[in-house]
C-alpha cells in the first residue's frame, strides 16, 4: 500500500518505492529516510497535491512502517502455510516425500516427519536397492493415504552423499551384491549402512546375512575378475526381531519407520502408570506421567530461564514445560539424555495440552536418537 501511494502519488519509479519500503523498516536507526521524503513531498506537488495534504501521506507511511514489514511478511507466511496445510491434508505422502527431499531443514528431524506421516496412514518404506532413487520418491501402495507410499532414497542412508547416491541409483538393478560393489565406487562401510538399512533385502537374503555377505564383496571390483570373491555365503543367522529392525533403521538412517522406540516397552511403561500422547487429549487427571524420545529442547532468552522439551511417543508429541527450579534440579538429565520420562501436572488449553514437569528421569529405550536444540 505504502509503495502503491509513492508510485501513483509521488511518481516512483518501482525501484525507489522498494528502496522507500527498505528505508521505513529502519529509519529509526539511521534516519535515511529523510532523503525520500523530500524526493516525495516535491512529487507530490508536480502531481497537484497539496503541501498539507503530502505531508499526512507520508506520515501515514511512516507509521505504516512501524508495523508494514511484519504484516507483510505474515501474509506471506500465512499464504505458505495455507498451501502447506492444504498439501499435506490431501497429499500427505507428497508433503513428506517433499520434505524428506529438503533436509537439513527444519524444526522436526526426519524420524518426527515420517512419524507423523504414519500417524496419519502414509506408509513409508525403507531403502531398496533395486527401488530406491538417490532421493525419497513416491510409489503405488494401496494400503497408503492415498494410495501412495514413500520410498526412503540412498541419500538417507549413512555416509552415502548426494554423489553415491545419483551414481547408485544410476547403475542398477543389481543382480547380487558383487555387481553393485563392481559397478561403484561404494566402500566397504558405505556397503554395510546400506545392508544395515534393509536396503538388500530384495535379494532374499536379512540384514544379518547381507552384513557377513559385504565383507567378502567389498572385495570385488571392477579390474578383478568376477566370481573370484568366496566366503559371501553367511551361515544359518537368527533373523532381526522388530526392536532390532528399528534399532539398525535409526542406525543406518536416523529414520525408523515402523519401530518408534517407545511402542517396544509400552507395556512397562503402562504398568508404570504412563500415559500417551494421544491419551493425554482426553485425560482428566490432574498429575500425569509421560515418556519418550527427545526431539527438541528450546531454552529462549525471553522465557526467563524456562525450558521446553518435546518428548515424542509412539502416539504423538508431547510439550513439557521445565521451571528454571526444575531445570536445576534435574538438568543433568534434561540436558544430556534422549528418552525422558516426566511426572508433572497437566495443564490445557482448549486443545492444547502441556505438563508441567515436576520429576524428570532417564527412560531406557536402548538406543540413542539425536534432538534438535534450540535457544
Amino acid at each position: 500500500q505504502a509503495m502503491q501511494i509513492a508510485i501513483v502519488g509521488a511518481g516512483f519509479t518501482p525501484e525507489e518505492a522498494d528502496k522507500l519500503r527498505r528505508a521505513l523498516a529502519t529509519f529509526k536507526k539511521h534516519g535515511s529516510v529523510s532523503e525520500l521524503r523530500t524526493r516525495f513531498l516535491r512529487g507530490m506537488r508536480q502531481n497537484g497535491y497539496g503541501k498539507d495534504f503530502s505531508e499526512r501521506c507520508f506520515s501515514q507511511i511512516e507509521g505504516f512502517g512501524s508495523y508494514g514489514f511484519p504484516e507483510s511478511h505474515a501474509a506471506s507466511f500465512a499464504l505458505l502455510v495455507y498451501a502447506s496445510a492444504w498439501i499435506k491434508c490431501h497429499h500427505p505422502a507428497v508433503f513428506a516425500c517433499a520434505l524428506l527431499n529438503s533436509q537439513p531443514m527444519g524444526f522436526y528431524s526426519p524420524h518426527s516427519l515420517v512419524q507423523d506421516a504414519r500417524r496419519h496412514g502414509v506408509k513409508v518404506l525403507t531403502p531398496n536397492i533395486n527401488i530406491s532413487a538417490d532421493k525419497a520418491t513416491l510409489e503405488t501402495s494401496y494400503d497408503s493415504a492415498g494410495g501412495v507410499a514413500v520410498r526412503l532414497g540412498f541419500s538417507s542412508v549413512r555416509g552415502i552423499g548426494a554423489e553415491l547416491a545419483f551414481e547408485i541409483a544410476a547403475a542398477g538393478p543389481y543382480e547380487d551384491l558383487e555387481q553393485l560393489s563392481r559397478s561403484t565406487d561404494v566402500s566397504q562401510k558405505q556397503l554395510e549402512a546400506l545392508a544395515t538399512s534393509g536396503a538388500f533385502d530384495c535379494f532374499g537374503i536379512g540384514r544379518r546375512e547381507a552384513l557377513w555377505a559385504v565383507g567378502a564383496t567389498s572385495q570385488s571390483r571392477s579390474d578383478r575378475l568376477r566370481g573370484i570373491v568366496t566366503g559371501a555365503s553367511a551361515p544359518a543367522l537368527p533373523g532381526m526381531s522388530l526392536q532390532d529392525e528399528a534399532i539398525a533403521d535409526l542406525w543406518a538412517t536416523g529414520i525408523a519407520p515402523d519401530g518408534h522406540p517407545t511402542r517396544f516397552i509400552r507395556k512397562k511403561l503402562e504398568e508404570e502408570g504412563v500415559v500417551t500422547a494421544i491419551d493425554l487429549l482426553d485425560c482428566e487427571l490432574e498429575k500425569v506421567k509421560v515418556a519418550g524420545v527427545v526431539t527438541h529442547r528450546q531454552r529462549p532468552a525471553t522465557a526467563s530461564g524456562t525450558v521446553f522439551v518435546n518428548l515424542e511417543d509412539e502416539t504423538g508429541l508431547v510439550n513439557v514445560i521445565v521451571s528454571t527450579g526444575c531445570w536445576l534440579r534435574f538438568r543433568s538429565v534434561v540436558r544430556s539424555e534422549s528418552a525422558l520420562k516426566v511426572h508433572g501436572r497437566l495443564e490445557r488449553h482448549g486443545r492444547v495440552t502441556n505438563v508441567i514437569a515436576e520429576k524428570i528421569e532417564r527412560l531406557e529405550i536402548g538406543l540413542t536418537v539425536s534432538s534438535r536444540d534450540f535457544r
